[in-house]
């Protein structure tokens, strides 16, 4: 296994875990989640969703997610100060800041959760047609240092990327298709596709062929589906979708889908990255 297990609590629980003392809550950077700024933003994510969820006065399952990233994440604790903004029959809108004491506000994101009912249902996206997951080579990152990427499992369907020979003389295509899942095995829920959505390599590390300074800045989730539709079917990876429109003045986005194997589309997301090339 790549990852660190301690006390039998798998290393994605462990990183993201949040505790309420003191008249405050607080969570903790994890060496197995650090990427080459600060901490990965994926780990940041679910920690805010995480502290979230834990919130007595929550009611639903998250609808949309988005997280702006401030600053570098630097090792050691941080507080959280969730705040239920509004409340309506249907939703719950709310904000929380992540916090550290040199930085000051890290990290802050919006959350909105709605209780789904039983209405009517119609799928129009298709699921992209791919490579099994039991057929899909697993990927051997090699050329990659970042700790947070040891910590998932990555099996290329299309466009895998190539790193250390060099920038491309062209531009090559953004778009990619690869199954991701934890390293250690585990069923995967909100908290891990919010984790996930952020997983997907760098648009222009594709692109350009080689590692570059990037660091997302600001990016959106939003869940088609909640916790009782995961667990009624359990699943360990998903297949991610990524693409990117525009490379212009330092700033690039990305587009992305997680596919369940039973072809459901569970979420969408969407970011704008900084670069510097």
């Amino acid at each position: 296994m790549d990852a660190r297990v301690e006390d039998s609590i798998h290393p994605f629980d462990a990183a993201t875990r949040v505790e309420f003392g003191d008249g405050r809550w607080q969570g903790a950077t994890s060496d197995d989640y650090h990427a080459f700024v600060g901490q990965f933003g994926g780990a940041t994510a679910a920690t805010l969703l995480r502290a979230l969820i834990a919130q007595p006065e929550r009611a639903g399952d998250p609808l949309a997610f988005t997280v702006n990233f401030c600053a570098p994440i630097a090792a050691g604790p941080f507080d959280l100060t969730p705040r239920l903004v509004k409340a309506t029959r249907s939703t719950q809108h709310w904000s929380i800041e992540l916090t550290q004491p040199e930085a000051g506000v890290a990290a802050f994101a919006t959350a909105v959760f709605a209780q789904r009912r039983e209405t009517w249902t119609h799928r129009p996206a298709e699921m992209p047609k791919t490579t099994a997951y039991e057929q899909a080579p697993v990927y051997a990152r090699a050329g990659v240092a970042a700790s947070w990427i040891r910590q998932f499992e990555f099996r290329f369907v299309e466009n895998e990327p190539s790193f250390g020979s060099g920038a491309q003389a062209e531009p090559a295509s953004a778009h990619t298709k690869a199954w991701i899942g934890h390293a250690v095995p585990r069923s995967l829920d909100l908290i891990s596709l919010s984790a996930i959505a952020d997983a997907f390599f760098a648009r222009i590390f594709h692109v350009r062929g080689e590692l570059l300074p990037i660091g997302t800045v600001s990016m959106t989730t939003y869940f088609h589906v909640d916790a009782a539709d995961l667990a009624a079917t359990p699943i360990t990876a998903v297949l991610g979708v990524a693409d990117a429109n525009v490379f212009h003045k330092s700033f690039s986005d990305q587009t992305g889908e997680l596919w369940s194997p039973n072809g459901t589309l569970l979420a969408t997301t969407h970011q704008i990255t900084y670069f510097k090339a």
